[in-house]
């Protein structure tokens, strides 16, 4: 059995409002995605590594994949208009088994701690899939300017990534949303769909996406700490 990791990179991050995708950014001279890709390189369950991306960073990515030794990145395929387009080329040009496991990450979730990424692994080996994610803490509401509906959070969760899933049922999925023009938000929800069980692991609140100036500042702060 095989772990393959396809990370989708062809979005703008246009939120933190800079000229190139945050995932380009560097951060004490080192790109995010690149701290992203270490943690999968440095793992010894993981045999394989497919980038999805604009292709005028094609070039910045197998520089990235020369500095750094990445060997486990097997390609770089052309990312979609959505995110879910961008995975969905990544995977139909894999070779697999349909018991390979697929496991799907944000190029902007670059402090996924070693731990969590085993349990996850370990449970999709069991289930065929399991999804990262952690429980609700805060007051949940429903409003605009003024709250409307407070929901209960006891079975509320925030789901991050990775998403990991069995080659077969990934790819039924994809077919079946394909087929019925069902557009998701990530690839647990497409699964979903497609009549799949999701099992849920717990995740961390390291294990955040750099989306806001705020997150970078704290990802910048915690990489500071660790130096």
């Amino acid at each position: 059995m095989k772990n393959i990791v396809i990370i989708p990179a062809a979005g703008n991050g246009l939120r933190l409002g800079e000229q190139i995708p945050k995932q380009y950014l560097k951060v004490f001279g080192k790109e995010i995605i690149a701290y992203t890709i270490d943690i999968f390189q440095n793992c010894g369950l993981i045999d394989e590594i497919i980038i999805s991306a604009q292709t005028e960073y094609f070039d910045q990515i197998r520089q990235i994949k020369d500095n750094y030794g990445f060997t486990k990145i097997s390609k770089v395929v052309k990312g979609g208009e959505t995110r879910q387009k961008s995975v969905a080329n990544a995977l139909f040009s894999i070779t697999a088994e349909d018991s390979d496991l697929i496991l799907i990450h944000d190029a902007a979730r670059p402090l996924l701690p070693k731990l969590i990424l085993k349990n996850a692994i370990e449970k999709a080996k069991i289930h065929q899939s399991a999804i990262v994610a952690i429980k609700a803490k805060d007051t949940l509401l429903i409003g605009n300017s003024i709250a409307e509906k407070y929901i209960p959070r006891e079975n509320v969760f925030y789901v991050q990534t990775p998403q990991i899933f069995s080659f077969k049922i990934l790819k039924e999925s994809f077919i079946f949303c394909e087929n019925t023009n069902f557009i998701a938000t990530d690839d647990s929800s497409l699964v979903k769909n497609a009549g799949f069980d999701i099992h849920l692991v717990e995740g961390s609140e390291f294990n955040f996406k750099i989306t806001t100036a705020t997150d970078l500042e704290i990802f910048k702060k915690i990489v500071n700490s660790n130096n």
